[in-house]
C-alpha cells in the first residue's frame, strides 16, 4: 500500500518515518514535505490545502491511506473532501476538528459533557470585554483568540491590565489576524501541563503515553508562548492512577459529548491539560498529534501505527491489541532559528553536522523548517529541527539529544538549555 503525508513540520518527517516502518506499506510520500522527510519518504510539491491537486495525486498513486498531520487542512475539511471521492484518510472531519478551530466550540462541547476546565467568557468586540474585565475582580487570567493561531494565540495574564492589554492585541491589533475575531477570556489555572493523546474511533480510545511539553521560550518556562520547544515521554507526572481518571473524567465524556452533537470524532484526540491540586482540567483540545510531543511518542510506539490508523477509519479499535511500548523514554529538543517564536528574518543558511548527529545510535533528527539549496540543507523557518534521543533513563535520553544538539550549526540557532529537567527533579 501507498501512504501520503500531509504536511512539512517535525511532526510530519516523525509520521513518515514510523509509517515506513510498517510491512503493509511500499512508498511513501508527503505533501509538501522538507528536507528531512525527502530521505525517509518522496516529497511532492502540492500545498497541503490545495486539496483537488492532492486527490488527484492519491488517485493516479494508487494511494490507499492518506494521513493528515497540521490542524488547518484539517479544519478546511480535507478528510471530507477526500472521503468524498471514497479515499481512505486519517484524521477528523471538519465539524470534529473544530474541537481544535474553534475555542468557543471545544468550550461548549466540554460543558455539556461535565469535562472539568477553567470558567470562561466569550467575546467578539474589545470594548464589552474590556468592560467585563473592569468589573470583575484584578485577577490573573488567560485571552485565547478563537481560530488557528499556530499554537501562539493564548496570552497569560497576571492582572486585569495585562488581560486588557490582551484583548486590544488579539481585537484590535488583530495581532493573530482573523483567528482574533471571536475570543475568550478564562480564569488561569494553576500546576503543571500535561499532554496526553488519544486515538479514537468514536467508540473506542486508544490511550497513548502521557508526554510533557514546553511551550514557553525560554529557559524555565519564561517568555512568550511558541508550538513547542521540546518535550519527553512518558511524563510520571501522570501516573497510572490518573491516567485512569483522565480517561474515565475527560477522554471519555469528551467523546460522548462530540457524538451527542452530532459531531463524531475520528483520528487523535490531543488533550492538553493543567494538573490543578484539584485534579486534571483541561486547557485545550487538538485534533492531530502533537508537535513536538509526537516525535518522542514514534519513537518509543512499537506498534504498527498503520494497522492503528486504519482501525480508527474501519471503527474496530476494539479489536486492536492494547500499544506496545519501547520501555525507554525519549526526550525531543527543539532548535529554532534567530527571532522564533517572532519573525524569522535570517533564512537560508547552511545546517552541518546533520549526518554526524544522525549516526549516533539511539538518535532520530527530525526536519521541520529545512529546505534545500544549492544541494545542501538550510534553515526555512522558525522551529528547524527536533533531535529526538531515547535512553534508559530520562537523564540519559536528554544527555544524549543535548550531545547530538551540539553537533549541529548554522547562522542564528538557538534551545532551551532545560528541556526535561521537570521530569528529572521529579523522580
Amino acid at each position: 500500500m501507498n501512504v501520503l503525508v500531509i504536511g512539512s513540520g517535525g511532526r510530519e518527517h516523525a509520521l513518515c518515518w514510523k509509517i515506513a516502518q510498517s510491512p503493509k506499506v511500499d512508498k511513501v510520500y508527503v505533501a509538501p514535505g522538507n528536507a528531512g522527510t525527502a530521505i525517509d519518504a518522496v516529497n511532492v510539491p502540492i500545498k497541503e490545502t490545495d486539496f483537488e491537486a492532492l486527490i488527484q495525486f492519491a488517485k493516479r498513486n494508487d494511494v490507499g491511506l492518506t494521513v493528515v498531520g497540521p490542524e488547518v487542512p484539517l479544519t478546511l475539511g480535507i478528510v471530507d473532501a477526500f472521503e468524498k471521492e471514497g479515499l481512505r484518510i486519517f484524521g477528523p472531519n471538519a465539524q470534529a476538528a473544530q474541537m481544535e478551530g474553534s475555542k468557543t466550540f471545544c468550550k461548549k462541547i466540554l460543558q455539556s459533557g461535565k469535562v472539568p476546565t477553567a470558567s470562561y467568557a466569550e467575546f467578539t468586540d474589545a470594548d464589552n470585554a474590556i468592560y467585563w474585565l473592569r468589573t470583575g475582580g484584578d485577577a490573573a487570567a488567560v485571552v485565547k483568540a478563537d481560530g488557528l493561531a499556530a499554537g501562539k494565540g493564548v496570552i497569560v495574564c497576571a492582572n486585569r491590565q495585562e488581560a486588557i492589554d490582551a484583548v486590544r492585541r488579539i481585537s484590535e491589533d488583530r495581532e493573530f489576524g482573523d483567528a482574533g475575531r471571536r475570543f475568550i477570556i478564562e480564569d488561569l489555572l494553576v500546576g503543571q501541563e500535561a499532554s496526553v493523546l488519544a486515538i479514537t474511533d468514536g467508540k473506542t480510545i486508544m490511550t497513548l503515553q502521557p508526554a510533557q511539553d514546553h511551550k514557553a521560550a525560554y529557559n524555565g518556562d519564561t517568555g512568550p508562548n511558541t508550538g513547542g520547544m521540546g518535550a519527553y515521554c512518558p511524563a510520571s507526572l501522570v501516573d497510572d492512577d490518573l491516567l485512569h481518571k483522565i480517561e474515565s473524567n475527560i477522554l471519555v465524556p469528551t467523546v460522548h459529548a462530540l457524538n451527542r452533537a452530532g459531531t463524531p470524532f475520528r483520528g487523535v484526540l490531543y488533550a492538553g491539560l493543567m494538573i490543578t491540586s484539584s485534579g486534571p482540567m483541561v486547557l485545550e483540545y487538538n485534533a492531530r498529534f502533537g508537535d513536538p510531543e509526537c516525535q518522542p511518542l514514534l519513537m518509543r510506539l512499537k506498534t504498527d501505527l498503520v494497522e492503528v490508523m486504519e482501525a480508527t477509519i474501519d471503527q474496530r479499535l476494539d479489536q486492536l491489541e492494547p500499544l506496545a511500548w519501547d520501555d525507554r523514554p525519549a526526550v525531543c529538543l527543539v532548535m529554532a532559528s534567530e527571532g522564533y517564536p517572532g519573525s524569522v528574518k535570517k533564512k537560508g543558511f547552511p545546517i552541518s553536522g546533520l549526518d554526524e548527529a544522525g549516526k549516533m545510535e539511539g538518535v532520530k533528527v527530525f526536519h521541520a523548517g529545512t529546505a534545500m539549496k544549492d544541494g545542501a540543507v538550510v534553515n526555512n523557518g522558525g522551529r528547524v529541527l527536533g533531535v529526538t534521543a531515547l535512553g534508559g533513563t530520562v537523564a540519559e535520553a536528554k544527555k544524549l539529544a543535548y550531545e547530538a544538539a551540539g553537533k549541529i550549526h548554522w547562522e542564528g540557532a538557538w534551545y532551551r538549555d532545560d528541556i526535561a529537567d521537570k521530569e528529572i527533579n521529579r523522580r
